[in-house]
C-alpha cells in the first residue's frame, strides 16, 4: 500500500471550518477520514460543528446500522446510554475520540469505524498509537500538540503513526495524508518529520524504590544490583560510549609507554606534567585578566571630569575630560576639537583637576606643555598580580622536580620534548578517566541515592545488604509514590481510616498533581486525614532532599474530594459527572488508578491485615460500574 502525501498552498489561509473540510473530503472521495486535532476541546467542537451543519449528506442505511449496534452495546455498557455525543454519533456518523471520553464510548466508536459506519472521527494524536482505525484519509491540522507539560512539537514517531493510519487494508491501494491549514500548522516542520527516521527507543527502566528493593532481594548484594542496572537497555548507549573510551584509553596509554622507553619517565610523570602545565596556563591567563581588571579599575577611579589625559601612540596628544559616560570619555583636544574615545585608550592621567571654563582650560593645557602637571602612577592591585606570579614560579619548580636527577642541559631539553610529545595523550587519559567515572555513575547514582533513603526508613539494611521485612511488603506495592504509602502504613494511620477517607487519601496520590476535577470540597474528617498525611510526606521529603532524591509531587486535593464523593455508594455516575464537570475519561482514569492502588494494599493481608481490610472495602466501592 502506498501513502500519497500532499499539502495545500495555504500560507495566507485561515483554518478551514470543519463542515467545509468534511464536504471537501467527501467531494474528492476521501472519506472515511481521521482528522487529527491538537486538543480534546477542538475534537469535540469540530464534531459538533459538522453534526449541526444541515448541508451534510446523510446515509439512512448506515444510520440504522449505527442505531442497531448502539442498542445492543448499551445493554452491557449502560453508562453510555445518555452520552452527550450519542446523537452526533448516531445521526451524523461523526465522532470525537480522545482520552477525555469513557473507555466504553471509545470502544463503541472503534467498533463502528471498523464496520465502515462512520464518515470521520476527530481525534488527538494519541489515538494513532495502538488503535487500528481503518480510514481512507488522514488529515493533519497541526505540527505542535499539547501535553501535560504544555505545547510541544510532534515527534517523528508520532507523525509516522498518524500518517500510517491512511489507507484501509484490502480496500485502498493508496492512502491520503492531507495537511490542513490552522494556527498550529507548520508545513515545513511536517515535511521534516515525514523524512525523519523513527525516534530512538527510550528505556522505561528507572531507579525506583520498588525496583531497587526487588533487585536487591533477588540478587542479594548491592554490587550485583549495580551490575544489573548497568546492563539495562537504558544504559546501552552509555555502555557503548564507555567501551569506546576504554579502548581508546588503552591505545593511548600504550603509545605513551612506547615513547617513554629509555627516558626514565613514567606515565605518572607525564600526567603530572600535563596537570601542572594546565595549572600554569590558568594562572598566567588569570594574571593577564587581573592586570586588565586592575587597570580598568584604576582608569575608572582616576579619569574624572576636569583632568588631563594623553591618548595616542606618542602619548603627547592631550585632552581635558568633559564627561565620562560608562567607559566612554567625552573630551576636548588641546586645539579645541572635541573627541570621544574608549577609556582603555588612555595612555596616562595627570593629577591636576581644572574647572571647565575657557580660561581654566587654556591654563590646563599651558601647564601640561610647561610640565607643571605631574602624571599619576599606576600602583593599585600590584600585590594580587605578584601573588599569581609567585604561584607560577612554584608550579615551575614542581615541573622541574618531575625530571630525573643529574641530567645534562641537552638531556633536560630532550626530556621536556618527550613530555610535550605525550602531553595531549596524558590529558586525554585524565579527562577520559573522569568521564568514565561520570558515565558509570549515570545509571547507578539514582539507585544509590534511593538506597540511602530506604536504609534510613528501615526498608533495607546497608550493613548486611539485605531487604528487611517491611522492605519485602513495600516491594510488593505497585502504587504511585510507594515510600509515602509505606510510611503511612507503618505509622498506623491507614488502618484507622474510614472507607471514604481511605479512598480520598489514595486518590490524592493516584492523580496527576496538577489536574483539576472540579469544585467539590473534601469533608472535614478527610481533610484532617490528608493534613496528617502531609506531615508524613514532609518527613519523607526532608530525607529525600538530603540524599539528592527529587521529592514526590504535591497531593491532589481536587482528586481526593472527587473520589470521596464517589465513595458514597448512593452516588450515580451521572451525578458525579454533573457535580465535577470533569471529562468522563479523566474521571475513569482517576478512579481506576485509585481502585487499583487500594487493591495493592488489600493484598498485604499478612503484613498489614487491618489496613488490607480497609483497602479491600474501599476498592470494592470505588471499582463499581462503570469503573472497570
Amino acid at each position: 500500500m502506498y501513502i500519497l502525501r500532499f499539502a495545500l498552498n495555504f500560507n495566507s489561509m485561515t483554518e478551514i471550518p470543519s463542515p467545509k473540510l468534511i464536504s471537501s473530503l467527501r467531494g474528492y472521495n476521501l472519506l472515511p477520514a481521521i482528522i487529527f486535532m491538537p486538543t480534546r476541546r477542538r475534537c469535540d467542537e469540530s464534531a459538533l460543528e459538522v453534526a449541526f451543519d444541515k448541508s451534510q449528506k446523510q446515509n439512512i442505511e448506515k444510520r440504522e446500522k449505527r442505531e442497531e449496534i448502539f442498542r445492543d452495546y448499551i445493554e452491557a455498557n449502560p453508562e453510555i446510554r445518555n452520552h452527550k455525543h450519542r446523537k452526533i454519533l448516531l445521526h451524523a456518523g461523526i465522532a470525537a475520540h480522545h482520552a477525555g471520553h469513557m473507555p466504553a464510548w471509545k470502544l463503541l466508536i472503534e467498533k463502528m469505524m471498523s464496520k465502515g459506519l462512520l464518515e470521520a472521527i476527530f481525534a488527538t494524536s494519541t489515538v494513532a498509537a495502538g488503535v487500528d482505525f481503518p480510514a481512507r484519509s488522514v488529515v493533519i491540522s497541526f505540527a505542535d500538540t499539547r501535553s501535560n507539560d504544555g505545547w510541544r512539537t510532534l515527534k517523528a514517531s508520532e507523525m509516522q503513526q498518524m500518517t500510517g493510519r491512511a489507507g484501509r487494508r484490502g480496500k485502498d491501494h493508496v492512502g491520503f495524508v492531507i495537511l490542513a491549514p490552522s494556527q498550529f500548522q507548520n508545513p515545513k516542520k511536517i515535511s521534516e518529520l515525514l523524512k525523519s527516521p523513527p525516534d530512538a527507543l527510550q528505556s522505561q527502566f528507572r531507579a525506583t524504590y520498588t525496583s531497587l528493593l526487588n533487585l536487591l532481594d533477588a540478587y542479594k548484594s548491592i554490587s550485583q544490583v549495580r551490575e544489573i542496572a548497568e546492563k539495562s537497555f537504558a544504559f546501552r548507549h552509555t555502555a557503548k560510549t564507555v567501551a569506546s573510551l576504554e579502548k581508546e584509553a588503552v591505545t593511548r596509554k600504550a603509545q605513551i609507554l612506547q615513547r617513554l622507553e629509555g627516558s626514565k619517565l613514567t606515565i605518572d610523570d607525564v600526567r603530572g606534567f600535563e596537570r601542572l602545565t594546565n595549572i600554569k596556563t590558568r594562572l598566567q591567563d588569570s594574571t593577564q585578566e587581573n592586570r586588565a581588571d586592575v587597570r580598568h579599575g584604576w582608569l575608572k577611579h582616576n579619569a574624572i571630569v576636569g583632568r588631563i589625559v594623553s591618548q595616542g601612540r606618542s602619548g603627547r596628544r592631550f585632552f581635558i575630560i568633559l564627561q565620562v559616560v560608562g567607559d566612554t570619555i567625552v573630551a576636548m583636544r588641546d586645539d579645541g576639537e572635541g573627541k570621544n574615545f574608549d577609556i582603555h585608550r588612555i595612555n596616562a592621567i595627570y593629577e591636576n583637576i581644572y574647572q571647565l571654563k575657557d580660561n581654566a582650560i587654556a591654563r590646563a593645557f599651558d601647564e601640561m606643555f610647561d610640565e607643571r602637571n605631574p602624571q599619576i602612577r599606576e600602583t593599585v592591585g600590584k600585590a594580587k598580580i605578584d601573588q599569581n606570579s609567585e604561584a607560577v614560579e612554584l608550579v615551575n619548580d614542581a615541573i622541574e622536580r618531575l625530571l630525573p636527577p643529574n641530567l645534562s642541559e641537552d638531556k633536560i631539553k630532550l626530556t621536556y620534548q618527550v613530555l610535550w610529545e605525550n602531553w595531549s595523550d596524558a590529558e586525554f587519559l585524565y579527562k577520559t578517566g573522569r568521564d568514565l567515572d561520570t558515565l558509570r555513575n549515570e545509571i547507578w547514582i539514582p539507585f544509590e541515592q534511593r538506597t540511602s533513603v530506604l536504609n534510613h526508613f528501615g526498608y533495607l539494611d546497608l550493613t548486611t545488604e539485605t531487604v528487611t521485612e517491611s522492605g519485602k511488603w513495600l516491594a510488593d506495592l505497585r502504587v504511585d509514590r510507594p515510600l509515602l504509602v509505606g510510611e503511612t502504613l507503618k505509622s498506623g494511620l491507614f488502618e484507622n481510616l474510614q472507607v471514604k477517607q481511605a479512598v480520598a487519601l489514595m486518590a490524592s496520590l493516584a492523580s496527576d498533581p496538577d489536574r483539576s476535577f472540579g469544585e467539590l470540597r473534601l469533608s472535614e474528617s478527610s481533610n484532617e486525614v490528608l493534613t496528617g498525611f502531609e506531615e508524613i510526606a514532609y518527613s519523607v521529603e526532608k530525607i529525600e532532599i538530603k540524599n539528592g532524591v527529587p521529592p514526590a509531587p504535591e497531593i491532589n486535593y481536587s482528586a481526593a474530594a472527587t473520589a470521596e464523593y464517589w465513595a458514597n455508594e448512593n452516588v450515580t455516575w451521572s451525578e458525579l459527572v454533573t457535580k465535577t464537570r470533569a471529562e468522563e475519561g479523566d474521571l475513569i482514569r482517576l478512579l481506576s488508578r485509585t481502585g487499583e492502588a487500594l487493591n495493592q494494599i488489600a493484598h498485604l493481608k499478612k503484613s498489614q491485615p487491618e489496613a488490607a481490610d480497609v483497602a479491600k472495602r474501599a476498592a470494592d466501592i470505588v471499582l463499581r460500574e462503570p469503573i472497570r
